[in-house]
Formats: structure tokens, C-alpha cells, sequence
């Protein structure tokens, strides 16, 4: 069966398909210019067109946009839409995206609270993974 993820995807252009293969095969958060190098390793683009792909990948859900980081990563959890939530390794540069209800439900209850009607919600987390804080 079809999920949301496949049919986001079969709707983007090659270029955009491009764009995220190389997010996809990232070890870490990508930034457009980095995006940008791996692409005109197969010929010439712009970074119009790189920008205009990373916001039409992150329209459909396919990716997200780390403030703090200033770069890009794929979307691992496809099923929510109320908020991305990432763990960010300030050693080694890992991300890990994370889901957590409470965390939700607890900026729902203030949103509604002080009638603040949020659009897109990313928390950002920085600190050590296990690996690095040994």
C-alpha cells in the first residue's frame, strides 16, 4: 500500500527527486550549498533552484529545515504534521528525529491557553549523544 510519504514523492520533479536523494544519503543535516556541490557534480544548477526544492520537499513533509544548524534533513517520521522534534549531537553532528505526545500536548495546552494559533512547530535540542558524552 501507498503511504503519504510515496505519493509526496511521486509528485516532486526530477530535480526535486535529486535534491532529496542526496538528503537521504547524508549522514548528517545538509546545507543548500552543500546540496548544491553534490548536484553540479552532475551538471550545472542554480541555487534558486536548489532553494525552490528544499522548500517544495519540505511543503510535502519530505524534509526539514534545522534552524539552529542552518541546513536540511530528510523527514523519519512521514506521519506527523504537528511537530518535528530533533536531537542535535554538537560533537559529532548527529540528528535524530524524535516524536514525543507529551511534548505536544504540553505546547497545545499553552498555545490554546494564551490563544497563540502555531503553524509549524520545531524543537531543537542541542547537546551530546551517548557516544560523544563518554
Amino acid at each position: 500500500m501507498a503511504t503519504h510519504h510515496d505519493h509526496a514523492l511521486d509528485e516532486l520533479n526530477e530535480t526535486q527527486k535529486r535534491v532529496h536523494r542526496i538528503l537521504s544519503a547524508a549522514r548528517n543535516p545538509l546545507s543548500a550549498y552543500e546540496v548544491l556541490d553534490r548536484m553540479r557534480a552532475k551538471g550545472s544548477v542554480t541555487p534558486p533552484t536548489v532553494y525552490r526544492s528544499l522548500d517544495k520537499l519540505i511543503e510535502k513533509g519530505l524534509a526539514h529545515r534545522l534552524e539552529s544548524l542552518n541546513a536540511y534533513v530528510t523527514c523519519k517520521h512521514p506521519h506527523h504534521h504537528d511537530m518535528a522534534a530533533f536531537a542535535i549531537c554538537e560533537t559529532c553532528g548527529m540528528v535524530k528525529e524524535f516524536t514525543d505526545p507529551q511534548i505536544s500536548e504540553g505546547l497545545t495546552h499553552w498555545s490554546d491557553a494564551h490563544a497563540f494559533n502555531p503553524k509549524k512547530v520545531t524543537v531543537e535540542v542541542r547537546g551530546l549523544c551517548e557516544a560523544c558524552s563518554k
